[in-house]
C-alpha cells in the first residue's frame, strides 16, 4: 500500500500530494529553502506492518504505550548479560 503524504505551505497556496514520504519530505525541504516559507505535511496511512511496529514501539511518547509482548523487539533472553 503506498503512503499518501500531502505537503502544504502555511505562507502560500503551495500544496502537493505524494505517494512517497521521501519525495514529500524533499519537496517540503526544497519549498522552505527556496521561498523561506514554513511548510508542513500530513501523512495519510502507512503500510500495516509499519503502523504495527510504531504502535508496538510506543512511538506516541506516552509511558505505557509500548507493547511488551511484541515479537518486533529483539530483547536479551533471561540470564543473558547483554
Amino acid at each position: 500500500m503506498p503512503t499518501a503524504a500531502t505537503v502544504r505551505c502555511t505562507d502560500c497556496a503551495y500544496e502537493e500530494s505524494f505517494d512517497s514520504l521521501r519525495h514529500a519530505r524533499t519537496a517540503m525541504t526544497d519549498h522552505e529553502r527556496e521561498t523561506g516559507h514554513v511548510a508542513d505535511w500530513a501523512i495519510g496511512r502507512l503500510a500495516a506492518g509499519v503502523e504495527r511496529a510504531g504502535d508496538d514501539a510506543g512511538v506516541c511518547g506516552r509511558d505505557g504505550c509500548a507493547n511488551a509482548d511484541t515479537p518486533l523487539l529483539d530483547r536479551p533472553e533471561s540470564g543473558d548479560d547483554a
